[in-house]
């Protein structure tokens, strides 16, 4: 076991070399978010799906486009609003006079990252759009179904949901998502280099240090990363007590929670905890590296109760009471 791990060790550090490059490409331009970098890594090597959300100017455009420079990647951007229509997403079938043939307009959607800017600004039927794409890879438009090529990655932000003018996500979309992150303001030090960063004139531009073949070869490499039982049973525990608070010795959560997180959150929190281990050069998962990326990967998905609202607890309260209490192996 000792020589296997040694080997594991060893092939990760190796695999997983790139993953640091990019990152570090990708803060030449952008200051003060390893966070977010790191975020966009894991979902990206586990071919997941981003929720981002954050006031305005906090760099979530410019994120994904240097991510689409540095690996030379497709890049798309939809910005949401009430009046948007699906197929201003997916695409439509055009009628050709000449020819008396419908012809398929791809839309935007096509692309390997697409960011989908304040998703919660549109309606309901237009959030749902991005559904089978996200779940499936694939968009069907009038009778013919479409594949969209890998890497495909979906990165939605959102304002908060107490603003004006925006329409909660429903709940089974808002589970495709692998991981929601808040993104929050930078400190006085990261922002005094943004503002000589971008005032200077000669705002750096990143370099394209790796290809869509790597990712296509990330989604299998970080697949090494050794989980234990003993891990595997952590991750149970702590999606149960989501669920049944009161039988894993949480009474006080049991009514601040309508529903607990789905079987989705168990597969999720596994492959994260990997992805997160392999771009940190290491080969096995550690309770730390769950707790460090479960925030992520829960906060979306523990809906809270009328009674949690009125206290003005948040997911994240429930997450740090849970981790508190579960026993780490």
């Amino acid at each position: 076991m000792k020589n296997d791990m040694t080997f594991i060790n060893e092939k990760i550090k190796e695999e997983s070399a790139i993953t640091g490059k990019i990152i570090s490409e990708m803060e030449k331009v952008i200051v003060g978010q390893k966070n977010l970098l790191e975020r966009i890594m894991i979902a990206l090597i586990t071919s997941g799906h981003l929720l981002l959300e954050g006031v305005p100017g906090l760099a979530k455009t410019l994120a994904v486009k240097t991510l689409g420079e540095v690996l030379d990647l497709n890049f798309s951007r939809i910005q949401f609003t009430p009046d948007l229509l699906p197929a201003d997403l997916t695409g439509t079938m055009i009628f050709n006079p000449k020819t008396s043939e419908f012809l398929t307009r791809k839309g935007p959607i096509f692309t390997n990252l697409l960011l989908a800017d304040e998703i919660n600004r549109a309606p309901a039927k237009v959030q749902s759009a991005l559904l089978e794409s996200m779940q499936e890879l694939q968009v069907t438009i009038g009778d013919n179904t479409h594949k969209i090529e890998a890497p495909f990655m979906v990165m939605a932000t959102q304002n908060p949901i107490e603003q004006e003018g925006t329409y909660p996500l429903p709940e089974a979309q808002i589970d495709r998502f692998l991981l929601k992150v808040l993104i929050t303001y930078p400190g006085k030090e990261e922002e005094s280099a943004i503002i000589d960063r971008f005032s200077s004139g000669n705002s750096p531009k990143a370099e394209k240090v790796g290809t869509k073949e790597d990712i296509l070869k990330l989604n299998k490499a970080y697949k090494m990363v050794y989980i234990d039982d003993r891990i595997k049973e952590y991750i149970l525990n702590i999606i149960f007590a989501t669920r049944f608070p009161e039988e894993s010795g949480i009474k006080n959560l049991k009514n601040f929670i309508q529903f607990g997180a789905s079987p989705r959150a168990s597969i999720f929190l596994a492959d994260t905890s990997k992805a997160f281990a392999f771009i940190r050069g290491r080969g096995y998962v550690t309770p730390e590296d769950i707790k460090t990326i479960g925030r992520d990967v829960l906060r979306h998905r523990i809906i809270l109760s009328y009674e949690a609202e009125a206290e003005e607890m948040t997911s994240d309260d429930i997450i740090t009471e849970i981790f508190d209490n579960v026993e780490v192996p």
